[in-house]
Order: C-alpha cells, then sequence, then structure tokens
C-alpha cells in the first residue's frame, strides 16, 4: 500500500474543491517522509502535480495546511474514541471497542496518523491550542471508561489518570511502527492491543 492509496480513505475525504483535498494528501506524504520543517510548499504542489502558486489559492500558509490536517486527524480520534465511551455495554467492552477502532485507525492509516500525533508542535501558538483541546476530548473519552470500570468492579486501576496516558500512548504509538508488508493486519494488531488493554486494567467480569 503506498501513502496515496492510504490516504484515500481518511478524514478529509469530503474536503473540497478536488485541488485543496489533492494538495492535504500531498502534504501528508511530504510531512511524513521529510517532516514538516523540512518541507517546502514547493514539495508539496509538486507531489500535487500543481504549481507553487497554486497551493496559496487554497491554504494561506504552510502552517494553515498542517492544521487543517491536524484538526480533521483529531476529530476523527474524537469520533472513535467517544462513540466508543457512549455505547452500550461493560467498561471493559466499551474499553477493547475503544482500543481496538483506534488501533486499527492509527495503523490502517500510520502514514497519516505519524503526522497528525507528532506535527503537533509545528504549529502557531492558537492552532496548537485548539488541537489540545481535541486531545484533551480524546484522554476524556478514555478517562471516562477507565472510570466507570473502577466504579462498576470491573478494572483495578489505581491511577485513573496514569493509566488513561499509558492506553492512549500504547494506541497512537503503532501508527510509527506498524509497517503493511508485516505479519499482522490492522484488525490483528487492534485485536492484541485491546487485549493487552484491558490485562493491564485488570479487567475481570462485573459481579
Amino acid at each position: 500500500m503506498t501513502a496515496t492509496e492510504e490516504t484515500q480513505d481518511v478524514p478529509w475525504g469530503d474536503v473540497t474543491p478536488d485541488a485543496a483535498r489533492r494538495l492535504m494528501v500531498a502534504a501528508v506524504e511530504a510531512f511524513a517522509e521529510r517532516g514538516y520543517h523540512a518541507t517546502t510548499t514547493r514539495d508539496i504542489a509538486g507531489r500535487a502535480g500543481m504549481s507553487p502558486a497554486a497551493l496559496y489559492i487554497h491554504y494561506k500558509t504552510k502552517e494553515e495546511l498542517l492544521h487543517k490536517i491536524s484538526t480533521l486527524g483529531h476529530t476523527k480520534a474524537v469520533n472513535i474514541l467517544t462513540t466508543a465511551a457512549d455505547a452500550d455495554g461493560t467498561a471493559a467492552e466499551r474499553l477493547a471497542q475503544a482500543v481496538r477502532s483506534f488501533v486499527v485507525w492509527h495503523a490502517g492509516h500510520h502514514t497519516t496518523a505519524r503526522v497528525v500525533q507528532y506535527e503537533l508542535d509545528a504549529l502557531g501558538d492558537d492552532h496548537r491550542a485548539e488541537v489540545v483541546q481535541l486531545r484533551r476530548q480524546c484522554d476524556a473519552a478514555v478517562r471516562r471508561i477507565l472510570t466507570d470500570g473502577v466504579k462498576s468492579g470491573e478494572f483495578e486501576v489505581p491511577d485513573i489518570p496514569g493509566a488513561t496516558l499509558a492506553v492512549l500512548s500504547l494506541c497512537i504509538d503503532v501508527a510509527r511502527w506498524f509497517n503493511v508488508q508485516g505479519r499482522r493486519t490492522p484488525d490483528e494488531v487492534g485485536a492484541s492491543y485491546a487485549d493487552l488493554v484491558l490485562r493491564m486494567v485488570g479487567a475481570r467480569p462485573r459481579s
């Protein structure tokens, strides 16, 4: 799977016009390959098959383009985790769903996810604050599931904030190492991580 193929089924599928979407896909590929700071607007435009001037029709700056990518990616993350947190079922079932879905997205879209998760410091102060708020919503969704599990007696978690950070870090790190040429599929990794996290929180049947 190439980066271009991977970036088809991502949060900016509805971004219009087509030129703006092509530039976003090209930026993801360039940022993931070279890093934000080493990527030029000419690099991005060239990958999209456009002139450098065409980029500025849709995005004022390279940083604005990164902000758009990061915001859409983090909004997807919030949706995945809050959907699991709001679902019916036990805390263990909801936590497994949250981890499985989050890991599958980070593995299946690892190129995109690396940019979304690891280029935060390249954003300007105002844009970074917006994304940090979305990250807090991700934290809150996982924390809510863990809190419910402790209250119901399903989980044994003495440090809920610390456990929340550990769960999210495990899931996000998949984007850093996942290889489509490897032995496991995104679904297999998701299932494995869901089981790992349930063991980590001492999950047991609710009495």
